[in-house]
């Protein structure tokens, strides 16, 4: 009820000082936007999955923050405060709080302020005193997003999105800030009172803003890797990063010279490619961090649609940072069988009670498969510590059933968080039962089986939310390898040539004899993936681009039909008389 009147207040609040006749009004959560039909502003439905999940990050982070505050207040009290030398007001701020323009960066300044004539803009509100009782009161958290566009992503921040004090949208093109401001105004006082919007390079903002910004989003139109340097900087301490990386194409092998340039790994062609991608992005941003003294602690990491998204929360030490090396990889992976191993680039030791770093040792593997007798590829490298915290997976499954209508992809959210929550947190990349089975050239064994013989050996094994039917275990190759040669004892397969790589599997007698007596594996009866809703969903066009008859495969034919009928009205009659065809069929059809 309270919800209800809510959204009847605001609507009467509402600034309609504009022709709606001209646009679509394009309503998701409780944010609404006004799409003008030639495309000026980007705007992809698809990323309803992808905005759902950073809602959901974000739920958990406030209160995770707010129970971090907490915590720390709790042991100042046991231990008892500091007798200072000097009054709280002549107190020098902290040593890591990096000064800008000559006040503390983690006080509540606004960042830009907008014209006068501007209704949406804040900057009359009071800056926060950051001296006596109330430095120990918890700020609301402050969200940057980088990359506005429409401005949907930060209208649903602002809107649904409790304990959230200020949101600010960043465009670096003029016609996006003009719509981001109209939509604020649209969306009443709510968005107005929360919610600013400024023309600027993102990355000259952030590297200004150092440190001020409790939430970083980086949803670009490709690659993030202009912003990531930047983003690291923007973020304080504790804060979250979201970053969003569409170049799959790159990032999964496709062009590997051009993956090494902008993310410093080489990615190779597995099934487990999408995985990899992730742990590239997550090793490019820990990169950067670096170079900052700062390191990252991953708390989810998804692959949905056609992209990849990481939530990073960022902290600085100089000692904390020294454990990168152990952390990261290179990847060794077979050209003749599924056989991958990693190859840690660092290692520790502990001599006379102190920690010291080494280079790892290797190589990992000899110069020809143990399994198959072929060379290998090398990668990387590549994030090979966990790259999810399954507590907070749990925090935010349990946050999106309980607020479901607040959700409009939540099937398909839900169905990714309960993959995602069963998944082997320390195990790095994954294998393919087909494509295990398809060196052998044998049928394939259920799914469920498979998981029974792994288990029966000693292993642990877990499904992936990236493939249906990805493995991840950490059972050694030989082991899998053993497992299969049992299975094709029972099923045999053609006789094939000598030098194959299945052939050379299959010549060795298995070690160990595999028993495939049913499990739990599935007792859970829940939907991990699903179809997408319509058809053609997926990447759009980018903003201001012409459509065409050519990019139906992307938009389906209806709207390009009707972008096309919207075209034909803005011609003059007398025109649209003279380049008709009398003997076409009145362009019902694209063809």
């Amino acid at each position: 009820m309270d919800k209800e009147k809510t959204r009847d207040e605001e609507k009467q609040q509402k600034d309609t000082s504009f022709d709606l006749n001209d646009y679509t009004i394009i309503k998701e959560g409780e944010a609404e936007i006004l799409m003008h039909s030639k495309n000026q502003v980007f705007y992809n439905k698809t990323q309803v999955n992808n905005r759902d999940m950073s809602i959901a990050v974000l739920r958990t982070f406030i209160s995770q923050r707010k129970l971090e505050h907490e915590s720390m207040l709790d042991r100042r009290v046991k231990t008892g405060p500091k007798v200072p030398d000097k009054s709280v007001s002549e107190m020098e701020p902290p040593a890591d709080s990096v000064q800008y323009n000559g006040k503390s960066n983690d006080g509540y300044e606004l960042l830009e302020e907008m014209s006068s004539d501007e209704p949406c803009s804040i900057s009359g509100a009071p800056t926060r005193n950051l001296q006596g009782k109330d430095r120990e009161e918890l700020k609301p958290a402050r969200v940057l997003e980088a990359l506005s566009a429409s401005g949907l992503r930060a209208l649903r921040y602002a809107r649904e999105v409790e304990g959230i004090g200020q949101v600010v949208a960043l465009d670096n093109d003029k016609v996006s800030v003009e719509a981001c401001r109209r939509n604020i105004r649209f969306n009443g006082a709510v968005a107005c009172s929360k919610l600013e919007s400024h023309l600027a390079d993102a990355r000259v903002y952030m590297l200004t803003h150092p440190k001020e910004f409790d939430v970083v989003d980086l949803d670009p139109y490709g690659s993030p890797s202009l912003f990531l340097d930047s983003a690291v900087q923007s973020v304080a301490d504790g804060g979250i990063l979201m970053c969003t990386a569409t170049d799959l194409a790159v990032l999964c092998g496709g062009n590997g010279e051009v993956c090494y340039s902008k993310y410093g790994s080489y990615p190779l062609r597995g099934k487990y490619c999408h995985e990899m991608a992730l742990r590239i992005l997550l090793a490019c941003i820990e990169s950067h961090a670096n170079r900052y003294k700062r390191y990252i602690v991953p708390v989810l990491s998804v692959q949905m649609d056609f992209y990849v998204r990481v939530f990073v929360r960022i902290y600085s030490s100089a000692s904390a940072m020294k454990n990168t090396p152990l952390k990261l990889s290179y990847v060794y992976q077979c050209t003749g069988c599924d056989s991958f191993h990693l190859q840690p680039v660092g290692r520790t030791i502990s001599k006379d009670n102190r920690l010291r770093y080494h280079p790892g040792f290797g190589p990992a593997v000899p110069q020809e498969c143990s399994d198959c007798g072929k060379k290998f590829n090398m990668g990387g490298p590549i994030w090979s510590a966990p790259i999810h915290d399954q507590e907070w997976v749990a925090a935010v499954l349990a946050d999106v059933k309980s607020m479901k209508e607040w959700y409009p992809a939540y099937d398909r959210i839900c169905a990714v968080l309960t993959a995602i929550s069963e998944e082997l947190p320390d195990v790095p990349l994954f294998l393919s039962l087909h494509n295990i089975s398809a060196t052998l050239k044998c049928t394939s064994p259920s799914a469920v089986m498979f998981h029974s013989a792994v288990i029966n050996a000693g292993y642990r094994i877990s499904g992936t939310h990236m493939n249906p039917l990805g493995l991840k275990t950490d059972a050694p190759m030989h082991t899998i390898w053993d497992i299969m040669r049992c299975w094709v004892k029972n099923h045999p397969v053609k006789a094939q040539p000598s030098n194959q790589a299945g052939s050379v599997i299959l010549a060795k007698e298995p070690v160990l004899q595999a028993v495939a007596s049913l499990s739990k594996a599935q007792a859970k009866k829940v939907a991990r993936f699903l179809p997408n809703p319509e058809r053609h969903w997926g990447p759009k066009l980018r903003a201001g681009r012409q459509i065409t008859g050519k990019h139906v495969s992307l938009l389906g034919t209806k709207a390009v039909n009707a972008f096309s009928s919207f075209e034909d009205s803005d011609e003059p009659a007398a025109k649209r008389k003279r380049t008709e065809d009398p003997d076409s069929n009145g362009g019902d059809t694209l063809y």
